[in-house]
């Protein structure tokens, strides 16, 4: 069943809301604190090694209440029931959406699931047999010598979401080089190449058409270069596939035992837990890629079972619609502070803005209210002698997400000090700012008092600007998969909210029909 088409705009819940905001929009989070002491333990979740702090948000207990009856009113529970158990939610393309179940390690069967956990087990299990022959060096190249460099080549969730992970978890990485390919830019592939032996290179190409245009013209130039010193017939051991193409791929070289199934109910930007997820798992190991997929199972059973109230990517869902379609506010940052986890944000701007980039609702209609943030970010402490100075003193207020970990994966505790200092120092710069007051008293302390009437006004900060904070315990193969699955539903759940579908992306096509146009010019 397909999900229900609710305008929000017309809830009575909405209606509530903008009336709220008119009340409470001039608050500022200094008196928000100082009238609720306990704010800080109020507004926050503790789940397993998480703890979200959304207390330096534009919000009160009434503004939370008002968007837990919008979700409700939008029948988000229902939407959640059918997101889980395969019903058709992606209606536009006429498929289920269900990157869920390559995670579900119960294998809890629906009507509609009924016989694809034979096909996932199957291929973790192809996916693992796979691993441990090139990992242990069992599998050979054309000359005999074990592999030691992996390919990537695919574009998109065939590149963001595995080239995020396995730079996520690079502490954790075994003896193989694994890189990238995705740019059709012949200098990607070109310095690529320079990097690597045929004789000990395995690529893995991700299309589930396998007619990706960039994806297919990367693994021709590849596949050239590797027939410069190899044969046909050593095509077959340096070359896999990841798609559901399979005449295409035998076609390409690749024998049938060495395609790895790509599933139409699995889109793209949510497939790094299934065979797209290859590359991980001969990068980390097998076991570390069940990790992933059993902490984003635990993150799919707090979004399924825990009440809308401290339910994670519900909070976080509902906060971004209180933002976007309320305060007007256009852009979010997502801020890391860890370089492990550089690639985040990247990985992330697909995932949102591809889902949620969408101006026409369920209904087929024209949408006269905003939707999808526009999502960028870096990592802590690059950015903030880079872009924090338009968060902190610019004319735009930007809701930010901060991301921390508590244990460092180096053993340098210094320098994992001075890094969640700062984590914590921006958050609270950011939501309580620095007075006129208070930069006076630190003009004349520090001798300053000539300069003190010139320096004055530039060194106010308003303060009041929003933020939640992700701590978490480690950076480990398991928390990372539920913060990936934790964003995954908070961008369902806006989605549901919004009334559109967030399951496709029509968007992207037409400049792939003019490129083709002009390539035949």
């Amino acid at each position: 069943m397909a999900l229900k088409k609710i305008n929000p705009t017309k809830t009575k819940a909405w209606q509530k809301l903008l009336l709220h905001f008119n009340e409470i929009k001039e608050l500022h989070l200094k008196d928000l604190f100082k009238n609720n002491p306990n704010r800080a333990s109020d507004l926050s979740i503790d789940f397993k090694e998480f703890h979200i702090d959304y207390s330096k948000n534009n919000i009160t207990q009434e503004t939370l209440e008002l968007l837990i009856e919008l979700a409700n009113e939008v029948d988000l529970n229902d939407a959640i029931q059918k997101y889980f158990s395969g019903d058709l939610i992606n209606t536009t393309e006429n498929r289920a959406v269900m990157h869920t179940a390559l995670r579900n390690s119960k294998k809890t069967a629906t009507p509609f699931t009924e016989g694809i956990y034979k096909e996932i087990n199957s291929a973790l299990q192809q996916i693992a047999a796979f691993s441990q022959k090139i990992t242990s060096g069992e599998w050979k190249g054309y000359t005999g010598k074990p592999i030691t460099d992996i390919v990537n080549i695919g574009i998109g969730g065939s590149d963001l979401g595995p080239k995020m992970v396995v730079t996520a978890l690079r502490h954790y990485k075994n003896h193989l080089n694994t890189h990238f390919v995705s740019n059709i830019d012949g200098d990607h592939v070109s310095e690529t190449i320079q990097k690597l032996n045929p004789e000990t290179t395995l690529f893995i190409i991700v299309s589930k058409s396998f007619s990706t245009q960039e994806t297919l013209t990367n693994a021709t130039t590849l596949k050239k270069w590797f027939l410069n010193s190899a044969s046909e017939d050593d095509i077959s051991k340096h070359f896999v596939a990841v798609s559901s193409s399979i005449t295409k791929v035998i076609s390409f070289g690749i024998k049938e035992e060495n395609i790895f199934p790509m599933w139409n109910w699995v889109g793209g930007r949510f497939s790094l837990w299934s065979g797209v997820g290859l590359v991980i798992s001969l990068s980390v190991g097998y076991e570390n890629f069940k990790a992933l997929l059993l902490g984003a199972e635990e993150m799919d059973q707090h979004f399924k079972t825990t009440d809308f109230s401290k339910n994670i990517p519900i909070i976080a869902a509902l906060i971004g619609v209180w933002y976007t379609n309320f305060f007007k506010y256009e852009t979010e940052a997502v801020l890391p502070y860890s370089q492990y986890l550089s690639e985040f944000p990247n990985y992330l701007q697909q995932a949102s803005m591809e889902s949620n980039g969408k101006s026409v609702d369920r209904n087929g209609e024209k949408i006269d209210y905003q939707t999808g943030a526009i999502l960028w970010g870096n990592v802590g402490t690059n950015m903030q002698h880079a872009f924090m100075q338009l968060i902190h003193q610019g004319t735009k207020i930007i809701p930010t997400e901060f991301i921390g970990f508590k244990k460092s994966l180096s053993g340098l505790t210094a320098h994992h000090q001075q890094l969640m200092a700062n984590f914590y120092a921006q958050t609270e710069a950011l939501a309580f700012g620095k007075t006129r007051e208070e930069v006076h008293l630190d003009l004349k302390y520090n001798n300053q008092k000539e300069t003190l009437a010139k320096l004055l006004p530039y060194k106010v900060f308003e303060g009041n600007k929003p933020s939640t904070s992700y701590v978490i315990k480690e950076l480990t193969p398991k928390s990372l998969g539920k913060l990936i699955a934790s964003y995954e539903h908070k961008i369902f759940v806006q989605g549901v909210i919004w009334n559109i579908y967030s399951f496709d992306q029509f968007g992207v096509e037409l400049g792939k029909e003019l490129a083709n146009k002009h390539l035949k010019k």
